[in-house]
């Protein structure tokens, strides 16, 4: 019988100006110009071989702060509640968050980027390029999205999905 428990092992921090969830940009689009580091621990930089060609790259991390999750959220973006696999909210089954940041350089174990919408201190999971042919897609539709996208520069965190 195999076990359901699954288990990773941060492979860096991300540092930024953002100490405490309140405040945050909610999505690296708005986020731009902010900028942080990504410290990658020692016995991985050999992983950062070649990539400083890409110009962006993924961060998948640990939302560490966020509190249990419900299957129904309010996201910040609207006044009603949705599925939790509807929205991008940090409180999830498994909290695990993605970001496309731009990589502006690789010095040693740090990679400095910008766009970042991260907290300070949040555990790195993985780091992959981003690659528009791969990653871009033409849709059709973003469901509730539709009526509130605009609000996405002015939204921030408002501290709904932490541990209190």
């Amino acid at each position: 019988m195999k076990s359901n428990v699954i288990c990773y092992k941060p492979i860096g921090i991300i540092h930024t100006p953002f100490k405490e969830p309140r405040g945050v940009p909610i999505q690296p689009s708005a986020a731009r110009g902010i900028e942080g580091k990504v410290e990658v621990f020692p016995e991985y930089v050999r992983g950062l071989k070649d990539l400083e060609g890409f110009s962006h790259v993924i961060l998948i991390y640990h939302f560490h702060l966020a509190k249990p999750s419900s299957l129904l959220v309010k996201p910040y973006m609207d006044d009603e509640y949705h599925g939790v696999f509807a929205t991008r909210a940090p409180s999830r089954p498994n909290p695990i968050g993605l970001s496309i940041v731009r990589l502006v350089r690789v010095e040693g174990n740090i990679l400095h980027v910008r766009d970042v919408d991260i907290v300070d201190g949040t555990p790195l999971l993985d780091i992959k390029p981003y690659v528009p042919d791969f990653d871009v897609r033409e849709v059709e539709r973003i469901g509730w999205l539709e009526n509130n996208i605009h609000k996405l520069l002015k939204a921030r965190d408002d501290g709904r999905f932490i541990i209190e």
